[in-house]
């Protein structure tokens, strides 16, 4: 994971574009997101006529083209609601939307009541169905900007240097519905449409590079066994369920994708802070038509990180929405998140392997010491949507949507992929028209012969949507290989019968993931054991417990030992034999630093008490990237210019990257102690209870937790000390050593590892 060194010129490529791309607003403008309207509203309800206000600054739409990818003079806006008077869906205004029209007033409803028939039936007709996997999901705009390394092996214009492309991502956890929360433990994906000139590429990714099983008719099952059991429809986004062991005991394959799961991979941090990975391997075409196999990587520019399981579970329940909503707040705060992307390339050979590792094998990985990740371009997420279901539900991804120069290979998992993703798109999004919609439509000429269907948006001209014609001048025409066009490439197929069969380089289940397994550090291993032990605690039968142990014994014996001790099982015997494998130091997510942009940093104060250095520490953060949030008794007003963000009621520690103490306020009216478990929490000083919680859940959670002036008493009188506790006297002591903390993420050497 060499994330830490981006190549400069992509970096200033992409910083160049986001300034030309999307007016943002600095955080020394506007210090702290999440105005739900780009005007302020007024006390009074508003009686003037007027058109409706303009996005927010940070809001983009999906750019103005014809259904058939014409370039449009309109602006982006055009495409929202027009005028200033409230009409029916065919333009004829409305004076009354809130009575029916009746016979007298406390008469029957009629029927000829056009506009409530209309009203009523848009209405019913509002929701689709939602996605049987990614459900949960949340969107954003951004550029693409190559650096030109992957033209020597792709003849694909996105990868041309300096080339500027479009995209939208969509982040996403796999079991959870619509309203799951955001911070489960759970695969996310990280899907990509590049609007290229050559026609849209999709990059379906994953934020872990193997998958569940190597065949895609498997798909539907793995699937329905992590999903809710079907007689009570629980428990909602959770793998820690009988049916979901059950089936990973039995498809061992599935091993190796469960343990980066049962890792903190499967709980983020952020998105901003997430790896992506293109899971399969991918064909690469060059301008002369050679080939070369890559498997592609997203490294975020501020490194990898993640929650530790009791945050994840608190969030879940303080704000479900943690991973979107911090997503929207950096990008309108002005920290647009951004990932470098990287290739890993292998010869084209006929056997398709590397290293031994069959490269068609979704289940495994290969380590970047063997094949390096070399970055060939930089993505910058620089606005918000401005309607969600417009944009990030209508959006479709297609792992077949490819541009010239990217082709798939035989993985049969990615070929089941092929087949599905058009079908889902069909009952979701009514048809087959589906890339007509504004957020999926191409920036390329669409010319593709298609006619009628459900929401048909072109007005098709000519008489003859066929091959060959001469009715309409023989329109359209075939492309060569030098005007563009797609070409499959001419690989052998190997001789060979019709089997249900794999091949025996997918028989090994086991030494990849016993790879990942000694690539973790101490406490990265005590978090996967803590996992395992939660997960198969929740399991009903024994029977799958003793399963499941059984692989885990193949894999590693103290990881067996220490989840069957808490299982209160016998620890059993491996039953395969392999090669030790050589640990890889890029799966740990640990060791390295990262810049401190978009991170946030919450600040306690006494509106009372000493503010001298709250906002000259506020001001450097701001300037350092990082957006300082004050914590105050109540709302408002502070004292010194200052005002409150959060307060004791509503902050939480799972919102901060780091906690200042600059303050000890007494406890406030709405610490109710006999009756509120938050204001209850246990405290040794005369300050709010809910202030030494929210310490005390920061120090717990190896969070930087800094304190001066009078703060030093709430952090000294509580006990606090170790890795990553820092007090000083005034806010100039304190804010260099923060930033140092701040680009490490957590302290974890504040604890010992219980493994």
């Amino acid at each position: 994971m060499n994330a830490s060194k981006p190549v400069a010129a992509a970096k200033k490529a992409a910083g160049e574009v986001v300034d030309a791309v999307a007016e943002a607003v600095s955080l020394t403008d506007k210090p702290v997101p999440g105005a739900p309207g780009s005007e302020p509203p007024t006390l009074e309800e508003p009686t003037e006529p007027r058109e409706v206000p303009p996005p927010k600054p940070d809001q983009q739409q999906p750019t103005p083209l014809s259904p058939t990818g014409a370039p449009s003079a309109d602006p982006a806006t055009a495409s929202a609601q027009q005028g200033a008077y409230l009409t029916t869906a065919t333009g004829v205004r409305i004076g009354d939307s809130d009575h029916s029209l009746k016979a007298g007033p406390r008469g029957p409803t009629l029927l000829s009541d056009h506009h409530l028939r209309e009203k009523i039936m848009h209405f019913d007709h509002e929701r689709i169905p939602e996605r049987v996997v990614h459900a949960r999901g949340a969107g954003a705009h951004g550029v693409f900007v190559a650096n030109g390394a992957a033209s020597q092996v792709s003849r694909a214009g996105v990868f041309e240097k300096g080339e500027e492309t479009r995209v939208f991502v969509r982040f996403s956890t796999v079991l959870g519905s619509r309203g799951s929360a955001d911070t489960v433990r759970d695969t996310r994906g990280f899907a990509t449409k590049f609007y290229t000139r050559e026609g849209n590429w999709d990059l379906v990714a994953n934020n872990i590079p193997v998958f569940f099983i190597q065949d895609g008719i498997k798909f539907p099952d793995v699937i329905h066994a992590g999903k809710p059991h079907p007689d009570r429809e629980i428990p909602q986004a959770q793998s820690a369920h009988d049916t979901f062991w059950d089936f990973v005991s039995l498809h061992t394959e599935a091993q190796h994708h469960a343990l980066w799961n049962m890792s903190d991979r499967g709980i983020p941090r952020s998105y901003r802070m997430m790896e992506g990975f293109g899971v399969h391997t991918f064909r690469l075409v060059d301008a002369e038509g050679g080939t070369t196999l890559v498997k592609f990587h997203w490294k975020p520019r501020l490194g990898v990180h993640s929650l530790t399981w009791e945050e994840a579970q608190l969030a879940g329940g303080v704000d479900p929405d943690f991973h979107r909503r911090d997503l929207y707040d950096a990008i309108e705060a002005g920290a647009f998140p951004s990932w470098d992307l990287g290739i890993q390339t292998f010869p084209d050979t006929p056997d398709q392997m590397f290293e031994g590792i069959d490269l068609l094998d979704s289940t495994k990985l290969v380590p970047e010491e063997l094949a390096p990740v070399q970055v060939i371009g930089t993505l910058t997420l620089n606005g918000n949507p401005t309607n969600f279901f417009a944009e990030t539900e209508q959006v479709a991804f297609h792992t077949g949507h490819l541009v010239p120069g990217i082709d798939g290979t035989d993985d049969p998992l990615l070929m089941a992929r092929n087949f599905s993703y058009l079908d889902t798109q069909l009952t979701r999004l009514a048809g087959p028209n589906f890339n007509q919609i504004p957020i999926n439509r191409p920036h390329a000429p669409v010319n593709d012969n298609h006619r009628d269907g459900f929401h048909q948006q072109a007005v098709h001209g000519g008489v003859a949507p066929y091959k060959p014609n001469s009715l309409d001048a023989g329109c359209p025409f075939f492309a060569g290989a030098d005007e563009g066009a797609f070409v499959d490439v001419p690989v052998t197929v190997p001789e060979g019968s019709k089997v249900r069969e794999n091949p025996a380089s997918y028989d090994d289940h086991f030494s990849q993931a016993r790879l990942f397994w000694l690539s973790m550090s101490a406490v990265e291993q005590e978090h996967i054991v803590n996992a395992y032990s939660f997960e198969l605690g929740k399991c009903y039968e024994q029977a799958i417990k003793e399963r499941q142990l059984l692989a885990l014994a193949n894999i590693d014996a103290g990881l067996c030992a220490r989840v069957a001790q808490s299982l209160g099982l016998p620890a059993p015997e491996p039953t395969v034999q392999y090669d030790e494998p050589r640990p890889s130091p890029a799966l740990s997510q640990l060791g390295e630093t990262w810049p401190a942009d978009g991170r946030l940093v919450g600040i306690v104060v006494d509106p009372d008490g000493d503010l001298s250095g709250v906002a000259a520490l506020r001001e450097e953060l701001m300037a350092a990237g990082v957006l300082p949030l004050l914590i105050a008794p109540r709302g408002g007003e502070l004292g010194e210019g200052l005002v409150a963000q959060r307060t004791f009621a509503t902050a939480r520690s799972i919102e901060f990257d780091a906690l200042v103490v600059a303050g000890a306020a007494p406890p406030a009216a709405d610490a109710l102690t006999s009756r509120d478990s938050k204001a209850g929490a246990a405290a040794t000083v005369a300050t709010d209870p809910r202030v030494g919680l929210l310490v005390e859940e920061c120090f717990r959670h190896c969070k930087a937790v800094v304190a001066f002036g009078e703060g030093r008493a709430v952090v000294d009188e509580l006990g606090l000390a170790g890795a990553g506790v820092l007090t000083g006297d005034g806010a100039g002591d304190v804010q260099g050593d923060l930033m140092t903390l701040l680009a490490g993420h957590r302290s974890w050497e504040r604890f010992a590892t219980s493994v």
